[in-house]
């Protein structure tokens, strides 16, 4: 077992937060052109306050700024040719190369995340765990709520943290979940006090998690806005986008008993299993799928261009899978040429 030492986000958090979502109001497109006086004396004026803050305080912040290259929005952003009329759903398309936001209808606004909650679950393993470690199930990542999506771990197995990834990442497992949660924070508890620290590091300021899997709780939510801050740096890592990009992995557990089995996972998403297929100019790289009664479907997708541009593209609250992948086939489809 690893084990982080959490200190409490004390009340300097809540002025940190304040401050650059002040910023941010700002701010409308994203980052800075570099090219314009008034914008470089922004970019200086947002480090110096964040350098100030930083130094206050437990959670390291980065300014909304040409270096960060975020996209950002103050208001919805419609998209020429798509259409989400929906009341519940909300959607937002992120041009990462281009650094705009090409689409964003409720955005900002308090949604379920469901398990796309696991993106910031790896992103904690991968950062503060070892993938060669050996991660050992509890009783507490089995004994979950019926009906939960799981990896068909029982208490006792070992699996590397490697394998255990695949699990979370691919089939949605809860019980993944849970135990990497064990394994890198010592508890469930102490695990959920790390992802609220880094989430607000990610300046993702209108999000809280209450566990690591998804699993409805009242005081678990995000927004469409603070998902794509979150994947956007999920990418950044190398594992984490071969995991997503993979549609079944083989992993190897060995039960308490010593006897080993090899466990096929796949790809929730319907791009990889063969459910639905992106417009003839996307390539899906990976994402990560979301469904609970109270969250609709959700999906987060990672995906290029026929020019090899990639995009941030989610869509919450769907009525249903069918509803998601047209919305999103269509969201995608609508990419603007040269944008």
């Amino acid at each position: 077992m690893k084990c982080i030492n959490n200190k409490h986000i004390n009340s300097k958090i809540t002025a940190v937060i304040t401050a650059f979502v002040i910023l941010a109001l700002f701010i409308c497109g994203c980052g800075t052109n570099a090219g314009s006086s008034e914008n470089t004396s922004q970019e200086t004026k947002d480090y110096t306050l964040f350098s100030k803050l930083n130094s206050q305080s437990d959670v390291l912040l980065s300014p909304y700024s040409v270096s960060n290259a975020l996209c950002v929005a103050d208001s919805d952003v419609s998209l020429a040719g798509f259409t989400n009329d929906s009341s519940k759903t909300a959607s937002g398309l992120f041009d990462l190369s281009g650094s705009k936001v090409l689409e964003a209808k409720s955005i900002f606004t308090k949604v379920y995340p469901a398990s796309t909650t696991k993106i910031l679950t790896a992103y904690l393993a991968l950062k503060y765990g070892n993938l060669d470690d050996t991660v050992t199930v509890s009783e507490n990542a089995v004994n979950l709520e019926s009906g939960s999506q799981m990896c068909g771990l029982k208490a006792g197995d070992k699996l590397s943290l490697h394998d255990l990834l695949y699990g979370l990442l691919l089939y949605s497992g809860n019980d993944a979940a849970v135990a990497v949660a064990e394994y890198i924070s010592g508890s469930a508890d102490a695990f959920v006090a790390l992802m609220n620290k880094e989430a607000a590091s990610m300046m993702a300021a209108s999000s809280h998690f209450a566990n690591p899997d998804g699993l409805h709780d009242d005081n678990h939510y995000t927004t469409v806005y603070d998902l794509y801050l979150i994947f956007n740096e999920c990418i950044k890592n190398e594992t984490f986008t071969t995991i997503i990009d993979t549609p079944s992995y083989t992993g190897t557990i060995t039960h308490a008993d010593g006897t080993q089995e090899r466990i096929t996972w796949k790809a929730t998403n319907y791009y990889f299993q063969g459910y639905a297929d992106p417009p003839a100019n996307i390539t899906v790289l990976g994402g990560k799928t979301g469904t609970t009664d109270e969250a609709g479907s959700c999906l987060i997708l990672y995906t290029k261009d026929s020019n090899q541009k990639p995009y941030i593209s989610i869509i919450m609250d769907a009525s249903n899978k069918t509803n998601l992948y047209e919305m999103m086939n269509e969201l995608l489809s609508n990419i603007p040429a040269g944008s």
